[in-house]
């Protein structure tokens, strides 16, 4: 399958049965191994969009870094069930919006995209969006990053209209061979309540590797480890970016790809203590390459948005447990 290309099930918004798990065989999706007890198998059903329809210029060459949440009966005026953020890298970058009444699809393009553009933080670009819904505010709040040295918070009513993204992270706050901060992802501390926990990429010396941060607020206050919570282990590929954490299996695991080209897992405690590497969970079976995972639920079914292809041309695709 055209990792470019929507699978079956996007174009025509199929359930999922038996029939379209034999059609995506057909196609050539298989399903990936599990090599870790207690993870699910992810099967790849296709790409979400159709690059080469997409209004927003940029993004037809490279769209990463997706982030999905429910958004019905919790934003203003929902333009469907579910929301995903996405976004070109290259400059200029531009944070966008995709919405669909089903994980399935199809997804369709926010006509006003970019929703957040360059020009505000006079940045090459702005990219990496990551929504968490805050039902105590009842607001969408959206990081992302712009330069590479800076990771931002914007907040919406709507999760279409963002005030300014105000800096929350950057290099300086960091020790002085960190070189970038970005790729971050938020997410309630497991064990504390009201504490949230912010994992994200930082370039150490030429080595990108996972840094953790903490807060009680998700737009201050935020404070840093100096030390990586990751770092490379052999056969990962020398680098890692795009970290998730994993709250099933009782917690305590991040999500994340290495320079490998596969989705891995490492255990990290969920008092984030430790670090034992414990191999790939995903291994995109088309376009090579799968990065900077993200997990959604519906009807009782886990589902996995991520980036697919290399970088430059990538494209957002889906996989289902």
């Amino acid at each position: 399958m055209d990792s470019d290309r929507p699978s079956a099930f996007g174009r025509r918004g199929l359930l999922l049965g038996a029939a379209a798990l034999g059609a995506t065989a057909a196609l050539g999706a298989a399903p990936a191994a599990a090599a870790i007890p207690g993870f699910p198998t992810f099967t790849r059903l296709g790409a979400a969009m159709d690059k080469s329809t997409l209004s927003y210029a940029p993004a037809r060459r490279e769209i990463i870094f997706p982030s999905i949440r429910h958004v019905a009966g919790k934003v203003q005026n929902p333009l469907g069930a579910w929301y995903m953020y996405y976004a070109p890298h290259d400059d200029p970058g531009g944070i966008c919006l995709a919405y669909a009444d089903s994980l399935e699809g199809p997804w369709r393009e926010y006509s006003a995209n970019p929703i957040i553009t360059r020009d505000p933080y006079s940045a090459p670009h702005v990219s990496s969006p990551h929504a968490y819904w805050n039902e105590a505010d009842r607001r969408m709040y959206l990081y992302f990053h712009g330069d590479n040295r800076t990771t931002r918070v914007a907040t919406s009513a709507d999760g279409r209209s963002f005030g300014f993204g105000e800096p929350i992270l950057h290099t300086s706050m960091l020790p002085s061979n960190v070189s970038e901060a970005s790729y971050a992802r938020v997410f309630p501390h497991p064990v504390q309540p009201g504490v949230y926990v912010m994992l994200f990429m930082g370039n150490q010396a030429g080595t990108r590797k996972i840094f953790i941060g903490w807060s009680h607020s998700l737009a201050s206050g935020w404070q840093f480890k100096p030390q990586p919570l990751i770092s490379p282990a052999a056969g990962e590929g020398g680098q890692l970016s795009g970290p998730h954490y994993w709250s099933r299996n009782g917690g305590g695991y991040v999500v994340y790809h290495g320079g490998d080209g596969n989705i891995r897992v490492t255990r990290v405690g969920t008092s984030f203590d430790r670090e034992e590497h414990l191999g790939v969970l995903y291994t995109e079976p088309v376009a090579t390459r799968a990065a900077a995972p993200s997990f959604a639920e519906e009807g009782g079914r886990l589902y996995m948005f991520y980036e697919a292809g290399q970088r430059g041309s990538t494209n957002i695709a889906i996989a289902r447990a």
